[in-house]
């Protein structure tokens, strides 16, 4: 297997739609392959699909080894881009050394696995034990291809997770997860004569992963709008007639906007505000996040706003909830231990405002905790609060046999160690262990960056260690 033939492959699902619960183009493609190479292939109720491919002459005593991705992608573009992801392929180009998607997401997490394991199963030459490649579905909005996954769908005894994003880094452990959901009901108001609209809020966020990235100090979009709204509100006569920021509940809120309406008289004003909250994020931001922008223009007018109780506890709500990391773990330097994200604010039929937030923690104690201190703040606004999509952590073990061959392989590929850690972000191996509590787990993979957001980028170079990582590991894997 050569990064050449990752990246072709690669290249190919990068034509496939393959969206968060809708990923039946990806799973056929996936069966289909396996048809053409003549390998083994089952898919489960929820769309996983398993294909085996046998272990080459000698090697059939050697353990099997689980190869495992997650079928779906984060689908984020940006603003007045026009692109359609359940039918449009990915634009990719080759810039300084990375492959990028400049205005959508790249889907490299976890596209980038999956065509590993396709190379893998692909290749003549690789010497192997029996191997299991293992593509899971819906990892992104709730791991439901892990959840529904049955305790008799897998045989091998090493899962090698390919959905890490730092080359050069070796993951043992990761944290859970869990989605605080706030649903917040409104009435309607008349918005005076003669009131002008203005749509207002801010834009050009680097977001990203809301677990690997939420300790990078990046602006949340969502929360800069309610800071300017709230100034805004605080001292004016102003009604909010729409609000929209964010999107996925694994994403930091990038843009952000709402259309208020004020007296004529007082736009000058307004705009000071506004104007004074941009410049003080510019000053706050000029480091981890230089490009946000702003929005100030005028809007077309609205028959009805949200009636003013409720905008004025939706602004106080979404300034004062959590955000970020909320403590760092005291075992691992350098490891946020627990973060939560307001991912979105979004409108919804029958008068309905839906607040999205998610809280993750390598603790579960510290993981519940956080998603009740974002409740009780939704409470005190009015809000009905739900909690779903709960997963586990995985704890960290330094006793791991993949582990070794691991670090033994990269020291002498490369001739430095490797680092060893766990990740803030979620990984489906948590779920795993819990069906099969046999498994010697790992996960590495290429340099990512971007994830999640726009502009998402592989490091070339990085997929060329990778892949003769993952080469010697399986050759080596006795």
């Amino acid at each position: 297997m050569t990064s050449d033939q990752v990246l072709s492959y690669f290249r190919e699902i990068l034509t496939i739609p393959r969206e968060s619960g809708h990923e039946e183009h990806i799973i056929a493609y996936l069966q289909n392959f396996a048809k053409e190479k003549n390998l083994e292939c089952k898919t489960d109720e929820a769309g996983n699909v398993l294909i085996t491919k046998e272990a080459t002459p000698g090697r059939e005593n050697s353990p099997t080894i689980i190869l495992q991705s997650h079928s779906d992608m984060v689908c984020e573009k940006n603003n007045g881009v026009e692109h359609d992801f359940s039918k449009d392929p990915i634009k990719a180009v080759v810039e300084d050394g990375w492959l990028i998607a400049k205005d959508t997401t790249l889907g490299a997490d976890c596209g980038i696995g999956i065509a590993a394991q396709l190379a893998v199963l692909d290749d003549p030459e690789l010497e192997h034990g029996k191997i299991e490649a293992l593509f899971t579905t819906s990892e992104e909005t709730g791991l439901d291809g892990a959840f529904a996954l049955k305790k008799d769908f897998l045989t091998g005894s090493i899962l090698i997770n390919l959905d890490s994003e730092d080359e050069g880094e070796l993951f043992i452990g990761c944290a859970g997860g869990i989605d605080t959901t706030a649903k917040i009901k409104y009435t309607t108001t008349e918005v005076p004569a003669q009131y002008s609209f203005l749509k207002v809020g801010f834009a050009g966020g680097l977001g990203g992963h809301s677990g690997d990235d939420i300790n990078k100090g990046r602006s949340n979009a969502v929360q800069s709008l309610a800071r300017s709204l709230f100034r805004i509100f605080k001292d004016h006569k102003a009604y909010l007639c729409q609000i929209d920021g964010g999107n996925k509940r694994n994403a930091i809120a990038r843009e952000a906007y709402a259309i208020i309406a004020v007296e004529a008289s007082e736009v000058e004003k307004i705009e000071s505000i506004h104007t004074t909250v941009f410049n003080e994020l510019k000053d706050e931001f000029a480091v981890t996040d230089p490009g946000i922008s702003t929005i100030f223009e005028k809007s077309e007018p609205c028959k009805e706003a949200i009636d003013t109780d409720t905008a004025l506890n939706l602004i106080a709500v979404l300034n004062s909830v959590p955000h970020g990391v909320l403590a760092m773990s005291a075992d691992v330097e350098g490891l946020v231990e627990t973060s939560t994200n307001l991912a979105s604010v979004k409108m919804q039929e029958e008068n309905i405002i839906r607040i999205g937030t998610s809280q993750r923690s390598s603790t579960n104690s510290a993981r519940h905790w956080a998603a009740e201190r974002v409740e009780a703040a939704f409470l005190l606004a009015g809000a009905v609060v739900t909690h779903e999509s709960e997963y586990p952590g995985w704890k960290p073990s330094l006793k791991s046999h993949i582990l070794e061959v691991c670090k033994e392989s990269y020291r002498n590929l490369f001739g430095v160690d490797p680092i060893v850690r766990a990740i803030h972000a979620g990984l489906e191996c948590g779920l795993f262990l819990d069906k099969y509590p046999h498994l010697d787990m790992i996960s590495f993979g290429p340099t990512l960056r971007g994830v999640h957001a726009p502009g998402e980028r592989l490091e070339l170079a990085s997929l060329d260690k990778f892949v003769l990582l993952l080469n010697d590991v399986i050759v080596k894997t006795k």
